[in-house]
C-alpha cells in the first residue's frame, strides 16, 4: 500500500500566480509528501512579498518522505533565465517553465514522483519565445509518447471530458472521426476505472450539433459517425448513452446516475463544469502514462496582490493525491 504519495507542484509562469499559489498551500499541512518544481529564490521573495511564512528545504529524492508540514516547503531548485518582476511577462523565462514540466514529467516516468500538478503558464509568451506550445495536456503527452491524451475536468461529482480540446470551431467537425471518437472513450472507460476505481462507469454522451442534430436536419455527424461509434461500444460493454442534446443532458436528473459525461469540444462542456465548480474544480489528463492534475485557471497576472484563491491548486493536490493512492491498489 502507498503510504505516502510524493506530489510534484510545477510552479507555472513565474510572472504569474503559480509562485503565489505554492507560497499559500504551503501555509498547511497536506496527506502527501509536496515537492515543488521552481526557482528557489523566486518562491521566497513571492512568500516574503505576500507576507507569507515560507520555510524553504532542498528536495532529496534520497530522503526518507515526510508529510508536508505547514510553513515549509520542498522544493527542486529550477534557476531562472532572468530576474522576474511579478505581473510581468518576458519570454527569456519560457525555456525556465518548460523545464520544470520536464522535471515534473519524467520524475513520474521514473518513479521519483507519484503525480504532477501543474499551476498555470502563459501559452501566448512561451509561443512568443519561438517554443510551438498549445497546452500542458499535449506536452505531456509527448513528454510521455501518449497517443492521444484525453482531457478531463472535475468538480464535485460532476466529470467532463473531452473529444476535441484546442481546436478552433470550424475544425471541429472534420476532428470527429470513428477513431478518434473510440480512441477516446476507450481511453475514457479504461481511466475511470484503473484511476478512479469505477467497476462500470456510465457515461453520457453529447451530440455535436443542436438538438443532437435532430434526426439529421441540423447535421449528419450524429447519424454517420457518432451513433454507429457509440452503439459499437456498447457491444463491447461500454455503458456510453448519446449521442444526446447537450442542452438537456446537463440538468440533475439526467446527471444523477451519470459517473461522466463526453462533451464534443471544448466550449460545449466546460462552461457548464465551470459554473458548477469554478475556483475549486480540477484539470485532469486521461490516457497518460502518469498521474497529472491541474487548476481550472489561467495564469492571472495579478501576482503578488494577494487578491487570490488557492482553492483549485488545493483540490488539484487532493485529487492527484486520491488518485495515486487507487492506482497503486489497482
Amino acid at each position: 500500500m502507498l503510504q505516502l504519495p510524493r506530489i510534484a507542484i510545477t510552479a507555472g509562469e513565474p510572472a504569474g500566480i503559480g509562485p503565489d499559489l505554492c507560497a499559500m498551500i504551503a501555509q498547511q499541512a497536506h496527506h502527501a509528501e509536496l515537492v515543488v518544481i521552481a526557482d528557489k529564490a523566486l518562491l521566497a521573495a513571492r512568500a516574503a512579498q505576500l507576507g507569507l511564512p515560507l520555510t524553504l528545504r532542498t528536495f532529496d529524492a534520497s530522503a526518507p518522505r515526510q508529510r508536508q508540514a505547514a510553513g515549509q516547503l520542498q522544493v527542486l531548485h529550477t534557476p531562472l533565465h532572468t530576474p522576474v518582476a511579478a505581473g510581468r511577462l518576458d519570454p527569456a523565462n519560457a525555456s525556465y517553465v518548460l523545464q520544470t514540466l520536464r522535471e515534473g514529467g519524467q520524475g513520474c516516468l521514473q518513479g521519483v514522483f507519484d503525480a504532477v500538478v501543474t499551476a498555470p503558464v502563459h501559452k501566448g509568451v512561451i509561443n512568443d519565445a519561438g517554443t510551438a506550445f498549445t497546452g500542458h495536456t499535449e506536452y505531456f503527452a509527448e513528454l510521455t509518447q501518449a497517443p492521444l491524451p484525453v482531457m478531463m475536468l472535475a468538480a464535485d461529482r460532476l466529470r467532463v471530458a473531452l473529444v476535441t480540446t484546442h481546436l478552433p470551431l470550424k475544425d471541429v467537425s472534420a476532428a470527429i472521426t470513428d477513431q478518434r471518437l473510440t480512441q477516446v472513450c476507450r481511453i475514457l472507460q479504461r481511466d475511470l476505472q484503473q484511476k478512479f476505481g469505477l467497476a462500470q462507469p456510465r457515461v453520457l454522451v453529447c451530440g455535436l450539433n443542436p438538438h443532437a442534430g435532430e434526426g439529421g436536419h441540423l447535421g449528419r455527424e450524429e447519424l454517420d459517425v457518432i451513433e454507429p461509434c457509440l452503439a459499437r461500444l456498447r457491444t463491447e460493454g461500454l455503458d456510453f448513452q448519446g449521442p444526446l442534446p447537450a442542452d438537456t443532458l446537463f440538468t440533475p436528473q439526467h446527471l444523477q446516475d451519470a459517473d461522466a459525461v463526453l462533451a464534443m469540444y471544448h466550449d460545449q462542456g466546460l462552461p457548464v463544469l465551470k459554473h458548477v465548480g469554478f475556483g475549486h474544480a480540477v484539470n485532469i489528463t486521461l490516457g497518460l502514462p502518469i498521474i497529472r492534475t491541474s487548476v481550472d485557471h489561467g495564469t492571472a497576472l495579478i501576482s503578488g496582490t494577494g487578491k487570490i484563491d488557492s482553492g483549485s491548486l488545493e483540490a488539484a493536490i487532493v485529487a492527484a493525491t486520491d488518485l495515486a493512492h487507487t492506482c497503486h491498489k489497482a
